[in-house]
């Protein structure tokens, strides 16, 4: 997780500098518990020392949100945008997000739904997807995460998602069948160039892939 802070932190340098228009990491984490600027202290189930010998970091990020779990079987996806995209409009930023990950859904056939009053995507009663952002000179970092293979699930039941009682589900378990996280890329690379209107590398040119 470290690691995808300091690198979140490059891209936001080099986007402000205007090195390049903007950045988009795809990624999966280590086993790791984070938690926004106001998370409810209660909402991690257990002690830093038993999660540790669990082997999951507890680690408090700069962004909005409350608690969540990242781990392998999840992709992560941190937009590194200039906000003059959206008119420098924090709600409408927020509201592309899920849109871009209702569009990668769809693109599996898997409808979702937003729920009024609250930040991400759910099938039904279950969560999917996560958001949690932060934003500095306009320059937006961290950003969203989805389940994809069941076993990013797991992890949950060491805390109470995003300070709220509810059950979490995964692009797997929706389908009915087993796909991975690195099979993925295409499809959200391709909803986000739809949502945004901004075009990035070839994915073949993915430092992930290579």
């Amino acid at each position: 997780m470290k690691e995808g802070v300091r690198l979140q932190n490059a891209c936001f340098d080099s986007v402000c500098a205007k090195a390049f228009e903007a950045a988009l990491i795809l990624c999966q984490h280590s086993p790791v518990i984070t938690y926004g600027r106001r998370a409810g202290a209660g909402n991690i189930l257990f002690s830093p020392d038993y999660l540790f010998h669990q082997g999951i970091e507890v680690l408090g990020i700069d962004r909005g949100g409350d608690v969540t779990y990242h781990g392998p079987g999840q992709l992560v996806v941190y937009p590194i945008f200039p906000l003059d995209i959206v008119g420098r409009d924090l709600h409408r930023y927020l509201r592309n997000l899920e849109e871009v990950i209702l569009r990668f859904l769809s693109s599996f056939g898997i409808p979702a739904q937003r729920r009024p009053g609250l930040t991400g995507v759910w099938i039904e009663d279950k969560k999917i997807a996560s958001v949690g952002i932060s934003v500095r000179r306009w320059v937006s970092f961290h950003g969203f995460s989805i389940n994809i293979e069941d076993r990013g699930l797991s992890g949950y039941r060491f805390i109470r998602p995003c300070g709220m009682d509810l059950a979490m589900t995964s692009l797997a378990a929706q389908r009915g069948s087993g796909v991975l996280v690195e099979n993925c890329l295409g499809n959200m690379l391709e909803a986000c160039r739809h949502v945004f209107g901004v075009t990035f590398c070839q994915e073949e040119d993915l430092p992930w892939q290579k």
